[in-house]
């Protein structure tokens, strides 16, 4: 906001410079963006008097004209402006003048070889203008010819670009930073009050009819008759100018100046328009949402279609306003109202910004109505309002009507919220402060003053220890909480008043148990040739179980993952597209879907492998190899192993069915929990997407692995490596199909007891000579031990056990 030290200055006694308010303010936590010092854009400008103007004898588009300026003779001006006219008072720049907005010094010259002794200004020559038709004339009644310009024009004044945090809705005005001012440096303040309007109704009148009292809490309609539209008073245009307003007329000016002073947006409706618009020969007045795809033209000339968040103030059920946000094109005042109807009312925050963004229009009073008006503010802005209606619009009250449904202790401008502060808190959490050279704490008699300038009212509940604080209703929405009063105390005392202390001990930063399990997974991941993909969590709502957005931005992003293969599928997909190859990746993320019992989410961990994994390609004249089953499944096992997992797999045949091969899916199982599925994609995907003949994906939970992870027992025990030799025995036998051999493996390592270093399978064979219904397996079995080497008579009969094992728990047919 545009602060005029001016104005500022009326409300209150500043004695600092304008440098010194700018440190101030921002030291405070109101960031001065800009000291925009206006008093040296008119330095030596004087008031003149044009006392004859002739024909430029040389030029069609000059004059020369005969200037007064209070000095022993007039100035020869040479003047290129169309409206410069004899006994007109205007701005002189005389010789030696520095106009910084132009970037020019005056001096004496020739102009068509008639002298020139100084220049007639224009607006734009001023800086208050961008571009102007000609020179400026003032309409004076008793001028002094020869006194600078800048108090004339408004450039005695300094302009503070005054940015404020969004908590602080009350910095949106001149009275809200006036208080802050007086908090801040102790001085008096002096706010403008208007006494209230004593209206006696007369007429028809009008009446209030407001559906939403939830987003309008209060709503005062004011009829004001007789009015007459003219331009505003100079003084009224210059602190509009000051603060980045336009000036339009008298009645539209007010409303404006009232916005800029208490922060309560106002708008004026002309009454005639308004009831030929609602028609019938009563008036109502209503607050109610738009009906979606309701049309609707705003003061800038745009048709909006209105959506059903969009708050409206209605004349007999009809749109004359959005809400908070602007009026009608057809009800605006213009050069002939002579009556008008002033709106003066409260909207909830939320109400608004919806409304506002829904039709994409943000303007000075919507933005003052999204962060919170003053609650108790209202009638005083609106006296304020129709005093000066009177006063510079000749206007007469005549009906007022008023639907209110805030606390009562808002209509009396009382506060609605007390808050316990206690010292020992405000002292352990902003700590010690400077004394001298050495430190101390914050007293009863810095906290109490604090408080108090910022409006507050205390109580003592423990006398200088704990007190009930009555916060303001301006400062209602920022004030909530008992660190939200520490904050203020902090912010006013000044943050560079309390000391800067270190740790007396440092600590080395370290990782949590799960943040380090998760970068040992991604560094695994990574060490096989993996590259670690990311995807959005949004995709396309195809599914019941997905969690759908209320308000997507694109129907392909309008729900939660709940999975994440096919993002990893996609990718391989568009690599392949891309011309950069297989991609074998892998990805951590959540996963979210609803069930019964509501809303789920979870942490996974899934991945894609593909392609030839060897480079051996030129021995096989440029062709590919396809990644088998077994090599995929060795580059997980291999991940497996390097962070010590102990996964096994099982037949799987119902997981996902669109995405995995039946016949060639495999559930994945750590310390007999289901924890995820590793398959190869389903041919018709396969054949669909135009993907390699072999490719491979995997998902799991990532929970049951961090869970594993962050055991204090969990973790590799470095074991001597054995200097005896080995003893292998090898083990053949038919096995049914449906047996895995992880089942297998399992009994063998069980039953031949701690001698048995390793078990690997080197043959699987079916089809001739073997039983229907059965695989014929081979397995190398690996003795040995730490102390000795062992001898036939202690190998066999661990070696038998195995054989009596299997037989008995999977009836096989032994071969060896």
């Amino acid at each position: 906001m545009r602060i005029s030290l001016n104005w500022l200055r009326e409300l209150i006694d500043i004695t600092m410079s304008p440098e010194e308010l700018a440190h101030t303010l921002t030291m405070a936590g109101f960031e001065v963006e800009d000291i925009e010092d206006r008093r040296t854009w008119a330095n030596g400008v004087v008031l003149g008097k044009i006392i004859d103007r002739e024909q430029h004898p040389n030029a069609d588009k000059l004059s020369v004209c005969k200037v007064n300026i209070g000095g022993d003779s007039p100035l020869n001006i040479v003047c290129g402006a169309p409206n410069a006219q004899a006994d007109i008072y205007v701005a002189v720049a005389p010789i030696g003048t520095y106009l910084p907005k132009i970037d020019l010094k005056i001096k004496k010259a020739k102009l068509r070889g008639v002298p020139s002794e100084g220049m007639i200004c224009s607006l734009a020559e001023l800086g208050l203008a961008k571009e102007s038709e000609g020179i400026h004339h003032f309409d004076l009644e008793q001028p002094q010819l020869g006194t600078a310009v800048s108090p004339l024009l408004g450039l005695d004044d300094v302009i503070l670009d005054l940015t404020s945090t969004a908590n602080r809705a009350d910095a949106l005005s001149m009275v809200g930073v006036a208080r802050e001012v007086a908090a801040l440096t102790g001085a008096s303040l002096r706010l403008p009050t208007a006494s209230g309007t004593d209206i006696t109704p007369r007429g028809k009148g009008l009446s209030l009819k407001i559906d939403e009292s939830k987003a309008c809490p209060a709503y005062i309609g004011t009829e004001i008759t007789g009015v007459k539209i003219a331009p505003s008073p100079l003084w009224l245009q210059q602190r509009l100018q000051a603060a980045g307003v336009r000036p339009i007329n008298n009645v539209v000016d007010v409303t404006n100046y009232i916005l800029l002073e208490w922060g309560q947006p106002l708008h004026a409706f002309d009454r005639d328009r308004l009831q030929t618009l609602a028609g019938g020969d009563s008036l109502s007045l209503g607050v109610r949402f738009a009906q979606s795809g309701e049309t609707f033209k705003t003061l800038d000339g745009q048709t909006r279609t209105l959506q059903a968040q969009n708050l409206l103030i209605t004349a007999n059920n009809k749109p004359v306003a959005i809400a908070g946000v602007m009026g009608g094109e057809e009800t605006e005042v213009h050069e002939g109202t002579q009556n008008l109807i002033l709106e003066a009312a409260l909207f909830d925050p939320p109400a608004v910004r919806r409304s506002s963004r829904a039709v994409g229009l943000r303007t000075e009073s919507s933005a003052r109505y999204e962060r919170g008006v003053n609650y108790a503010g209202l009638e005083t802005a609106c006296d304020r309002a129709i005093a000066l209606f009177q006063e510079l619009a000749g206007g007469t009250p005549v009906h007022q009507q008023i639907a209110d449904a805030r606390p009562e202790e808002l209509r009396v401008g009382g506060s609605v919220q007390s808050i316990e502060l206690r010292r020992d808190r405000v002292n352990q959490v902003l700590g010690p402060i400077k004394q001298g050279e050495g430190t101390g704490e914050l007293q009863t008699t810095d906290i109490e003053p604090i408080l108090t300038a910022l409006g507050c009212t205390l109580t003592a509940i423990t006398p200088g220890q704990v007190w009930s604080v009555q916060v303001p209703p301006y400062r209602a929405r920022d004030l909530e909480r008992e660190i939200d009063l520490i904050e203020e105390i902090a912010r006013l005392y000044g943050y560079d008043k309390f000391c800067e202390t270190l740790p007396t001990q440092s600590a080395a930063g370290q990782l949590g148990p799960e943040q380090q399990a998760r970068r040992d997974l991604r560094s695994a991941f990574r060490s096989a040739g993996l590259t670690e993909l990311m995807h959005y969590s949004l995709v396309k709502a195809e599914q019941e179980n997905q969690i759908a957005l209320a308000n997507p931005l694109f129907v392909e992003y309008s729900a939660l993952r709940t999975e994440m293969l096919s993002g990893t599928i996609d990718a391989f997909e568009y690599n392949l597209a891309q011309g950069n190859g297989p991609l074998n990746g892998f990805e951590l993320g959540r996963t979210f879907w609803k069930d019964s019992e509501g809303l789920k989410e979870q942490e996974t961990l899934a991945g894609i492998l593909g392609g030839d994994p060897t480079l051996g390609r030129w021995v096989r004249s440029g062709r590919e190899q396809p990644m088998s089953w077994y090599e995929a499944k060795g580059i997980l096992e291999s991940v497996c192993d390097r962070l010590g997992l102990d996964i096994t797999y099982r037949p799987e045949s119902a997981a996902y069915p669109t995405l995995l091969h039946p016949g060639r899916t495999a559930s994945l199982w750590l310390q007999d929990r289901n924890i995820g599925v590793f398959g190869q994609l389903h041919p018709q995907l396969r054949q669909d997407r135009e993907l390699p003949d072999e490719v491979y994906i995997f998902q799991m939970e990532l929970q049951p692995i961090l869970d594993i992870f962050t055991k204090d027992t969990f973790g590799r025990k470095f074991s001597a490596y054995s200097s005896y030799p080995s003893s292998d025995r090898d083990l053949a036998f038919y096995a049914p199909v449906e047996v895995a051999v992880s089942d297998l493996t399992g009994v063998m390592s069980q039953s031949a007891g701690s001698l048995l270093e390793s078990v690997q399978l080197f043959d699987d064979y079916r089809g001739q000579n073997v039983p229907e219904g059965q695989r014929s397996l081979a397995f190398r079995l690996v003795y040995r031990a730490s102390d000795r080497t062992l001898t036939d008579e202690e190998i066999e009969p661990a070696h038998q056990q195995v054989r009596d094992a299997l037989v008995s728990q999977f009836a096989v047919s032994l071969r060896s």
